[in-house]
């Protein structure tokens, strides 16, 4: 049982154990020997089960959206500050709770299916955020933007859609989708991961001189700030100007990174 709980998540409803094989024999030994937690009348769980999962159970749900980006191996911005719960009926109150469900998933974690996951994104969350997690699903190719835009049809849908024009799929990390949005919607020309002779490839190159890294926690090893370094000489000299920024420019600072790459960008426009 206990193996049959760790590959549901390490809660499962008592239906769902009986169902699997378990008699209310076995479920009583492994209580009474401590191996199994009785969350509630009908909710078993083992120790130290993950509380997101327990409470979705709890909730007669599935978790969805933000809340299931780290099971389906989706970025997000930022975590969620509610719990989101696929539910097809009511759900708590103090989760954020999604009706539709396209896709039934196939694992027994109570997770709702990539799918539908990021169909709920790109319903319910801001544009950036939803289009951060379709970029990384439609990256790894568990879906296409094809896809995802057949199941949205009909004017309620116009903004999920909208959405999904927003996603390219050239992003190698969150905070570069963030960047391309940013910059395209302040009407500078924008290329992604240009390969720039004598330089390598670089994040973005804005209007065909500026180029701007975004540097994830790599960038902070000795081996990579010495290639980094190597890389920022040999762009200027080529005649490039450099920016480089971090997570937190990105994400907590996007008006100063913003001002800056316009200050470089009025010195001269090259396309």
């Amino acid at each position: 049982m206990n193996q049959f709980l760790g590959r549901s998540g390490s809660v499962a409803r008592t239906a769902t154990v009986r169902r699997a094989g378990f008699s209310d024999r076995d479920i009583r030994n492994g209580v009474l020997a401590g191996r199994i937690v009785r969350l509630r009348h009908g909710v078993l769980a083992l120790q130290g089960a993950a509380p997101d999962l327990v409470a979705a159970v709890l909730g007669n749900g599935l978790l969805t959206c933000a809340s299931a980006a780290a099971y389906r191996r989706l970025w997000v911005l930022f975590p969620p500050t509610r719990l989101h719960l696929l539910c097809r009926h009511a759900g708590p109150a103090n989760a954020v709770v999604h009706r539709e469900s396209w896709v039934q998933a196939r694992e027994p974690i109570p997770v709702a299916s990539t799918a539908d996951v990021l169909l709920h994104a790109l319903r319910c969350l801001p544009a950036v955020e939803a289009a951060v997690m379709v970029e990384c699903a439609v990256n790894q190719g568990v879906t296409t933007l094809e896809y995802l835009r057949a199941k949205l049809p009909g004017n309620r849908n116009g903004a999920a859609r909208r959405v999904l024009d927003l996603v390219d799929g050239t992003a190698d990390s969150p905070i570069e989708v963030v960047g391309r949005l940013m910059f395209r919607a302040n009407g500078i020309f924008t290329e992604t991961q240009v390969d720039l002779p004598g330089i390598g490839i670089v994040d973005f190159l804005l209007e065909g001189f500026l180029i701007v890294e975004l540097d994830g926690a790599t960038h902070l090893e000795p081996r990579q700030v010495l290639k980094d370094r190597s890389r920022n000489n040999a762009s200027i000299l080529s005649g490039y100007a450099v920016l480089r920024y971090g997570y937190a420019d990105v994400v907590h600072h996007p008006d100063r990174l913003l001002r800056e790459v316009q200050q470089v960008l009025r010195g001269r426009v090259i396309r």
